[in-house]
């Protein structure tokens, strides 16, 4: 038997739109975690993220897979075009290594970001500022509000 696709959450707003995984949980640093069958956290970024970041040249992890990490540690870098950003773990517990499909292959993260462009894995339990589907669109409408907002403060006569 066929197993059923995975429900979404149907999000757009301005030039942005995305199908979100309704039973991933969100970060207010846009990165998603999903809960896999052996109890680990597989965690990527948003398609929100990916678009910041633009086109990906480098991905790098810092720590070992079995180092203890809690919400807000720095695991590694990945280097856009656009920005080099700090990769955050939103698990307090243990890393278990990052997604070696990757390796060469950064397309993978823009291509399916809620896929096989998954970042890392770690067990534990979720940082607690993490949030399920719905309430991450409430962030998604405030975090665009106030891109926005400065767009129109960085060009004062447009409307």
């Amino acid at each position: 038997m066929d197993e059923a696709p995975p429900q979404t959450i149907f999000f757009k707003r301005s030039h942005f739109a995305t199908h979100l995984p309704a039973d991933a949980f969100y970060s207010p640093s846009h990165f998603w975690l999903a809960r896999e069958p052996d109890g680990l956290w597989r965690v990527g970024f948003t398609k929100f993220a990916v678009r910041m970041l633009g086109d990906l040249v480098d991905l790098s992890f810092e720590l070992p897979p079995g180092a203890p990490v809690k919400p807000g540690t720095i695991l590694g870098a990945i280097e856009g075009f656009k920005a080099i950003s700090d990769i955050y773990c939103v698990i307090d517990g243990v890393f278990r290594g990052g997604n070696p499909e990757l390796a060469g292959n950064l397309d993978r993260i823009h291509e399916a970001p809620y896929g096989a462009g998954w970042l890392y894995r770690a067990e534990g339990e979720p940082d607690r500022n993490c949030m399920p589907a719905l309430e991450y669109t409430d962030l998604l409408n405030a975090t665009i509000d106030r891109m926005m907002e400065q767009q129109k403060g960085d060009n004062p006569g447009s409307p």
